[in-house]
């Protein structure tokens, strides 16, 4: 009798946690990352074999999907704000995979027909669909941009409840998803790619994203159900309805909106005004809302309390040590081959799961701000080896080469000019893109030390970056009120863009494998200045106890800075 006592627990408590909000969510952003790993990847060798082999297009689709972020940022985290979070959910769901689906169908057609449409009008046919196509996966990025902010920074946060130890265990699950779609949905798209071809590429991640898109939009509305507290958002006016509609016996007990009950760490003061109704002006006022839009979010995102905390993340992106194609090319330039970056990127995964695993074992132990200040220290200590390895035996880099030397090479010498296109599109794609083979076997270097301890270096501090970029995203979660998270986030997301662009131009104004080393120790400096910022915050927040792992923290006090108006 105990023993099927204890097997019917057993059983009870696998079904309430494979039916539970939590493991929903986990399937349905499992779904959706998948997916977007999968096009991301796709969509730059689809351009890249779209334009003869050139960069040209898969440039143009990174900048432009950077810049459409950086701009639009704040309206889509307010336009989050502003709107039921099941509609927000829903309609970027839709909107996301609709337009991959489309662009899917758009580049089949390319590629069974690419010679005939080549020929009409000039060319002009073919044209008009590689601007189709950027622009419609453009949309899609902003739809996932949505979506990753309403379901990764709000209803995460409100199916945790009041908990935080919940709420840190179900960032650190959901970042370890993404670690590894990284890995295996590049690795499934590019076999199907490999022995089949683009065509049936471009067919599999459409039929993917329309399976997908049903089983998302069932799970997010599963989610919907099972947690009524989602129906209560601040300003919504239909709140009370939808929680009618949801769960008509449960008025009383989750009247409570979850802004009320999870006494958010916001100063009261730091509140942003949003403009008024644009009903209420006229037709000027309607044109020029979504600068105002983007006005009051970027103040708000200054006046709040974890500021120099978000600020500190954003510098993290300017940098060329990671796993991009500017840090692998370097690589390809030492003497490592295809298989030994594989090897070192599948390594970087690793590192980066066990720092999600070590941020939640830090934060029960020394608290969320002190683990963030412990994951900085451990990544600066280990990018250390990145500033050594400049100077190691085997180190291309030489201070008497002009860092310009390369690109004034290509601007002006016409030997070069064919060449340019490939080199300096290839520095400002996102990184999907495979590094295009020398037309010359590379000699093989002297000494492969400098190269070891600079990927060593890149490996190790992945445990204290992921475990830092958890410790800000949980701060922002905590200390941003419900009214504001979409739009803070929208603003950070800005940021992080921002600095990112920042460390490609860095790249094309010193693009010789020479400079890399100075390209090297700027990257460290600006890792060392966001930490910096962090340490303000922390120390501001916690004063001279940051040190002490066993005092308890608390709330974020106040931080004293210039005051921006409040009002547009």
């Amino acid at each position: 009798m105990d023993n099927s006592g204890a097997k019917q627990t057993c059983c009870g408590s696998l079904r309430d946690f494979f039916t539970s909000a939590k493991f929903l969510i986990y399937m349905g952003h499992a779904l959706s990352t998948w997916g977007d790993r999968m096009w991301n990847f796709a969509v730059a060798v689809f351009l890249v074999e779209l334009y003869g082999n050139s960069l040209l297009l898969t440039a143009v689709y990174g900048l432009v999907v950077a810049g459409s972020v950086l701009l639009l940022g704040a309206i889509i985290g307010d336009w989050v704000d502003r709107n039921p979070r099941l509609k927000v959910a829903q309609t970027s769901l839709l909107v996301q995979n609709s337009c991959v689906i489309v662009c899917g169908i758009l580049l089949m057609v390319v590629f069974q027909f690419k010679e005939q449409l080549a020929e009409l009008y000039n060319g002009w046919i073919l044209t008009t669909c590689y601007i189709l196509v950027i622009s419609i996966a453009n949309i899609a990025n902003l739809a996932s941009t949505a979506t990753s902010i309403t379901i990764q920074r709000d209803w995460v946060v409100v199916v945790a409840g009041q908990d935080s130890s919940k709420l840190a265990d179900m960032n650190a699950t959901v970042r370890i998803i993404d670690q590894l779609t990284n890995i295996l949905a590049p690795m499934l798209v590019g076999q199907i790619m490999a022995f089949g071809s683009h065509f049936v590429g471009c067919g599999f991640i459409s039929g993917w994203n329309l399976c997908s898109m049903c089983l998302e939009y069932t799970l997010l509305w599963k989610v919907y159900q099972k947690t009524p507290a989602l129906a209560v958002k601040a300003g919504q006016k239909e709140q009370h309805q939808e929680l009618k509609q949801l769960s008509p016996t449960s008025d009383v007990e989750n009247s409570q909106s979850p802004e009320e009950s999870s006494q958010p760490l916001m100063n009261e003061a730091s509140v942003v005004a949003r403009p008024d109704s644009p009903k209420e002006h006229g037709c000027c006022y309607q044109v020029s809302e979504p600068l105002r839009t983007l006005k009051s979010g970027w103040v708000a995102y200054y006046n709040q309390n974890i500021f120099f905390a978000g600020m500190s993340l954003a510098f993290l992106y300017m940098t060329v040590l990671g796993f991009d194609c500017i840090t692998t090319g370097y690589a390809y330039t030492q003497g490592l081959n295809g298989s030994v970056l594989s090897l070192l990127m599948g390594a970087s995964a690793v590192s980066g799961i066990c720092g999600t695993v070590a941020f939640t074992w830090v934060r029960k132990k020394c608290g969320l701000i002190r683990t963030g200040f412990i994951s900085g220290v451990a990544q600066l200590s280990c990018l250390m080896l990145c500033v050594i390895s400049v100077f190691a035996p085997g180190s291309p880099f030489d201070l008497s080469v002009s860092p310009f030397q390369d690109l004034y090479t290509h601007l002006v010498g016409e030997k070069a000019l064919p060449e340019v296109d490939q080199s300096l599109t290839s520095i400002l794609s996102s990184g999907n893109a495979t590094t295009p083979s020398p037309a010359e076997e590379l000699p093989p270097l002297q000494s492969y030390m400098s190269v070891s301890l600079l990927f060593s270096g890149v490996i190790a501090a992945r445990v204290g970056l992921w475990s830092f970029d958890l410790t800000v995203t949980q701060l922002i979660q905590e200390n941003v009120i419900e009214s504001e998270r979409g739009v803070i986030n929208g603003v950070q997301n800005s940021m992080n863009y921002l600095l990112d662009l920042l460390h490609f131009i860095m790249v094309i104004l010193a693009p010789n494998p020479e400079a890399f080393g100075l390209l090297v120790i700027i990257s460290v400096s600006f890792v060392a200045m966001g930490h910096m910022m962090y340490f303000r915050f922390a120390f501001k927040s916690l004063g001279s106890r940051v040190f002490l792992c066993c005092s308890p923290e608390q709330k974020v006090e106040t931080v004293d800075r210039p005051s921006l108006p409040t009002t547009v």
